[in-house]
Parts: C-alpha cells; sequence; structure tokens
C-alpha cells in the first residue's frame, strides 16, 4: 500500500514513530494509502534543517529563486494526469475538474510569484538634498503554512510560492484528509533541484502537527486555510507570540440577483457557483438571494438547472458532483439537511445521499440541495455547511438585498448580478464582503489582495500583498 511519506532536509522519509494513518478513497469510502502520522520532534527536525537552509536561500538572488520555481511549475504541468488522479482519489472531485482548475492553477502559483519576485520593488523616498530615505524588505526566516483539505495542491502552492519567492523557507502542513498530491509534489521539488530544508512537509493530525508549527518560536509567521474555530484556536496561540498571521477562514456568501440581470447567464452561473466542487469551496454561493419580481421564475429555472447536475463517479467525465470528502463531512452535511427541515425549509430538489451503485455503492454522495422559506436567522442560512446545500431567498430592494448579504458573521466574498451600473456599485460598496464578483464568480487575478472581513479571516493573500506579509520592511534614512 502506498505510504505517503515526509519531506524533510530534500528526502522522503518516515515519521519519527513510525506509525500511519489510515487515508480514505471517498469515492469507494477504501483505505487507499497510509499517511505519516508525525509530531512535535519531525516539526522540530525541519526547523533545524530549514534554520540550515534559510541563509543561503536568503541570499539568492530573486531571479535564481524564480529559476528553480519555475523549474517546479513546469513539471507539475509535466505531471498534470498524474496529479489530477491523485487529487481526484484523495478528494473526491471529478477528475475533469482537477485537470482543468486544480493542477493548472498549482502550476500557475509557482510560475506567478516566481514572476513577482523578479518585479518586487522597495520604496525610496528623497526628503531633500542631503536625505535619503529607502525600505528594505528583508524574508522574515521560517514560515509555518497549514493549507485545507478541498482544493489541496492548489491552495498548498498557493501559500508556500510566496514565502519561498521572497527568500523564506518553510514548514508545510498539507490536510490529513488529502494529503497524496503535496507527497507527490514533494517529488516534483526533488526533481526540480529545490535546495534541501528550503521546503519541508510534515503529515499527520492538525492537533500534532499543526499546533506544534503554530506553537514553535522559530516559526515568525503562520498563513493558515481553513475554518474560523480553528483559525481562533491558531490566532490564540499565535498573537501571544507576535507572530505574523494571515487567516483565511470561512465563509457564508451571498449572491445577489436582481431582476435586470442577464437572466439565462444568471441562472446558470449561479447553479455553478452554489455547487461547485460539491459546494467545498469557501467561496461557493450558498445564499441565492433574488430579487422579488423574478423570483418565482428564477426558482424553477435555477432547480431545473440544479437537476441536471449529475452525481457520481469523480472518475466519470459526465459527473458535475463528486464524492464528499470524507465520512465525518458526509454526515455533518446531511445532519444540515435534517436541521433545514427542522427549521421549517421547503425542500426544493436533492436532500438525499446518493448511491452509484457498483464499486462505488461505499462512497460518499449526496446530491446537490436546495431549499427556500427559511428564516434569515436560521443556523442553516448563517452557518457554514461547506457542501451542496443552497438556499432561495427573496428581497425587495436594493437596502433589503444588502441587510440579507450582511446577515452572516462572515464577511469572505459575493457575486452581484446586474446591468444596472449605479446598483452594482451601491451593492459593492455596501456588503461587507472582502471580495466582491459582478456578473462572475471565481474569476482571480492574482495580483489582487484576497482575503475576508469579520469571521472570514485576518490580512489579505495575492500578489504584491503576499510578498509585503512574508518579509520584514526596514526604513533606512542616510543623512550625506
Amino acid at each position: 500500500m502506498l505510504k505517503i511519506q515526509n519531506y524533510i532536509n530534500g528526502k522522503l522519509i518516515d515519521p519519527i514513530s513510525n506509525n500511519y494513518i489510515d487515508n480514505y478513497e471517498p469515492a469507494t469510502g477504501k483505505v487507499f494509502s497510509q499517511i505519516a502520522q508525525s509530531g512535535a520532534t519531525d516539526v522540530e527536525n525541519a526547523v533545524e534543517t530549514a534554520r540550515k537552509a534559510f541563509p543561503s536561500w536568503s541570499e539568492l538572488s530573486a531571479d535564481d529563486r524564480a529559476v528553480c520555481m519555475d523549474k517546479i511549475a513546469d513539471l507539475i504541468l509535466k505531471n498534470l494526469d498524474e496529479l489530477a488522479l491523485a487529487e481526484s482519489k484523495d478528494n473526491g472531485k471529478p477528475i475533469w475538474m482537477a485537470k482543468q482548475v486544480d493542477i493548472p492553477r498549482a502550476s500557475k502559483n509557482m510560475s506567478f510569484f516566481a514572476s513577482a519576485i523578479r518585479q518586487f520593488h522597495s520604496e525610496f523616498y528623497q526628503s531633500s538634498n542631503q536625505i535619503y530615505n529607502y525600505v528594505l524588505r528583508q524574508p522574515l526566516g521560517i514560515i509555518g503554512a497549514i493549507s485545507p483539505w478541498n482544493l489541496p495542491l492548489y491552495l498548498f502552492t498557493w501559500k508556500i510560492a510566496p514565502a519561498l519567492a521572497a527568500g523564506n523557507c518553510v514548514i508545510a502542513k498539507p490536510s490529513e484528509v488529502t494529503p497524496y498530491t503535496a507527497y507527490l509534489f514533494s517529488k516534483i521539488c526533488i526533481e526540480a533541484g529545490l535546495p534541501a530544508g528550503v521546503l519541508n512537509i510534515v503529515h499527520g493530525y492538525g492537533g500534532e502537527v499543526g499546533e506544534a508549527i503554530v506553537k514553535h518560536k522559530e516559526i515568525k509567521a503562520i498563513t493558515f486555510t481553513g475554518g474560523t474555530s480553528t483559525g481562533k484556536h491558531i490566532a490564540g496561540i499565535a498573537a501571544p507570540m507576535l507572530k505574523k498571521l494571515s487567516l483565511e477562514l470561512g465563509g457564508k456568501n451571498p449572491t445577489i440577483v436582481m431582476d435586470d440581470c442577464n437572466y439565462e447567464k444568471t441562472v446558470k452561473e449561479t447553479v455553478r457557483a452554489a455547487f461547485a466542487n460539491q459546494g467545498e469551496i469557501c467561496l461557493c454561493g450558498s445564499r441565492i438571494l433574488v430579487h422579488e419580481k423574478i423570483y418565482e421564475q428564477f426558482k424553477k429555472d435555477f432547480i431545473e438547472e440544479t437537476k441536471k447536475l449529475k452525481t457520481g463517479s469523480p472518475y466519470d467525465d459526465s459527473s458535475k458532483i463528486g464524492a464528499i470528502v470524507s465520512e465525518q463531512h458526509f454526515k455533518k452535511i446531511l445532519s444540515y439537511i435534517e436541521l433545514a427541515e427542522e427549521e421549517g425549509g421547503k425542500l426544493l430538489t436533492g436532500g438525499k445521499a446518493f448511491n452509484p451503485g457498483g464499486e462505488f455503492k461505499n462512497g460518499w454522495y449526496i446530491e446537490p440541495t436546495v431549499f427556500e422559506g427559511l428564516p434569515q436567522n436560521c443556523r442553516t442560512n448563517t452557518e457554514e455547511i461547506f457542501g451542496p446545500v443552497a438556499t432561495l431567498q427573496s428581497f425587495k430592494n436594493i437596502q433589503e438585498a444588502i441587510e440579507l448579504a450582511n446577515g452572516t458573521e462572515y464577511g469572505l466574498a459575493a457575486s452581484i448580478w446586474t446591468e444596472n451600473l449605479s446598483a452594482a456599485h451601491q451593492l459593492a460598496a455596501k456588503v461587507d464582503c472582502g471580495i466582491i464578483w459582478i456578473n462572475a464568480w471565481l474569476v482571480r487575478d492574482l495580483r489582487i489582495p484576497f482575503g475576508g472581513m469579520k469571521q472570514s479571516g485576518v490580512g489579505r493573500e495575492g500578489g504584491e500583498e503576499a510578498l509585503k506579509f512574508f518579509t520584514e520592511p526596514k526604513s533606512v534614512c542616510m543623512k550625506f
């Protein structure tokens, strides 16, 4: 059986404990690999090798670091089919999605920050003919990166790429639920010639490996994507230690549909936004707010479009909804469907587990599910479900739409569908989210800041924001 080992000091090695965790294939519900169960000693070893690697890596020119990252980006694309199959097997997402989205984006993350560091600049200010000021931006040292299970390699590389580009060494922990592509990425780093110790990947449980990373005194910053409760726990440990923190947390994102929208496009895109990747994307639009003038027709067409989504094996290119990532998460989503009915919701479609039969009969599948008639302040409308469950609500005017959109503790993303320029600007300004799409969803320019408001996170990622986070500014004033 495949053993997923740690990557420390440029080598694939067993954990100190020699213990391994069962890794399940969501599509079949069967164990297909073993994951290294690491602990604080493994993290300590990774920090030691990173400490030794840091001086030479940080002193390399930006271009030399970028050349190495570009090699990694090229090798990701060269191994696209193997990586996509691994991602699908580990996560349950349709393989076509991994090929079109996850793996190409992982390569793009590496190549983008390789390019960005070549262009990264420091500020220079001339106060007078005798006084010059400039800013040095120096790498922090050792970074802790903890990534989630929903877009495994995509978000893993999103975190480590800017940290490496800026000259840091990284101790990374992929989710123990989906570690396979991070393991394959380790092999790619070896093939690309990434210097030993620059990147170390330590597998295991969050309470053991993640906790050790966050608590380690020599790790200067933590970048984390995951649930809000875990983010708060991390902040509680790291903040008193004065570590830099970038926390990209949960979302309960509104989709606002005005009565003057481009109707056919809006219906199709709001269905995609609600159910892409089985709804397991923090940016999914699970609360669909529709102007009362078109609500009934929109509901009819939205449900009709949702019913076209085929749930089934992730290895079938006709499947639009694959398997839920784990049995635990599968049961959590089903419990929220039961809760929605208890809270008075009217089930419009879906609402139950799905059995594809054959070799996939024991996998974890849920039909795309839609409710209406739920009060705004109920748990179904305010808590992150992170699955193929969406709710429909109507509104009378822009002000009510804003109130509904802002009616949760989260503030990650929103999409707005209207042909009215004034309404678009008004909604964009008033909806409390860090990311606003108008007549689009999940369109990403990697140069812009990415992150949420309220309970959806702290800090921003992407472009210069990321490179600034992973460096320490030092102001130098020279008089002559």
